[in-house]
């Protein structure tokens, strides 16, 4: 197993600095933080650009990953954020996680957006297809639904050393069939939230439907399991994995047993949401993940 944390982008950078680097220190595999206008979660908060946030977090670390959680097209557009993209996976040395996903009703309705849930979906499927080609090929060109692209250089990449096989990794939440496919066609990696619950176990439930899914997808594709990497977004649960060092141990436990090679916590915080003490962070990082790894 390996072991996420994400940093909400609520602090001034003067404070967020030491989470960035505290987060490395403590072992954790990769760190994200939201992408998000607005979130809803916390829709009165500050609230600070997640590229930017990266970029400055790949400045003060030097091993751990770094990802967004998750982009999506509410507010990029694959064209513009293919240099983002590049810009990120440069600075950070290659550490660069690129999640992405259909994206928040939050922020599509602060961009003036009115587009019913299957036609989101839609958009979602042509972005990825268009960012990928951005991140693999050069002079790209494309006539979509909802995005055109005219002889698109994307030098200085598009991939990583050359290596067309070595573009930065796409990590695709998914819950829904025609996203999975899509994680599946696409993905170096699927994420999933589970979904809303009102019990733990409820909760668990949606998380195993879904990894059922995926792995009947990846049967029908013929593709091989160890080649996607599965993370599983830890605190989209009733009870914040973080609650005590016991329930930690627990969600990883049964992560474990459906399939997942990921999981993702957050950062406490004092407040809901996500909230719990600095100690049980600690516990967890000094007993739990060593005897779980």
């Amino acid at each position: 197993m390996r072991f996420g944390l994400a940093i909400l982008p609520e602090h001034p950078w003067s404070e967020a600095a030491a989470m960035w680097r505290a987060a490395e220190q403590m072992g954790f595999d990769h760190a994200w933080t939201f992408d998000h206008v607005t979130w809803g979660g916390l829709p009165e908060s500050p609230w600070f650009a997640a590229v930017p946030t990266l970029a400055a977090a790949a400045a003060v670390t030097e091993r751990i990953g770094l990802g967004t959680f998750v982009s999506s097209p509410n507010n990029h557009h694959p064209v513009q954020f293919m240099r983002e993209v590049l810009a990120l996976d440069d600075i950070s040395g290659g550490r660069f996680l690129l999640g992405i996903g259909t994206g928040g009703d939050l922020d599509s309705r602060i961009m003036g957006e009115d587009l019913a849930l299957r036609d989101r979906v839609a958009r979602f499927n042509e972005f990825t297809g268009l960012l990928d080609r951005l991140l693999s090929d050069d002079h790209v060109t494309a006539d979509g639904r909802f995005y055109t692209a005219r002889d698109v250089r994307t030098l200085p990449g598009p991939v990583r050393g050359g290596d067309a096989g070595n573009r930065v990794p796409l990590v695709i939440a998914a819950n829904g069939p025609r996203s999975i496919g899509l994680a599946v066609e696409r993905g170096d990696g699927w994420m999933t939230y589970g979904g809303n619950a009102d019990t733990d176990d409820e909760w668990w439930d949606l998380v195993a439907g879904h990894s059922r899914r995926v792995d009947a997808a990846l049967e029908a594709a013929g593709r091989d399991s160890a080649d996607l990497t599965r993370y599983l977004n830890l605190d989209s649960a009733p009870t914040f994995s973080l609650s005590s060092a016991a329930t930690f141990e627990d969600a990883v436990g049964r992560a474990a047993a459906l399939g997942f090679t990921d999981v993702i916590t957050h950062w406490p915080r004092t407040t809901e949401p996500f909230h719990t003490t600095r100690e049980v962070l600690d516990e967890v990082v000094a007993d739990v993940i060593p005897r779980l790894r």
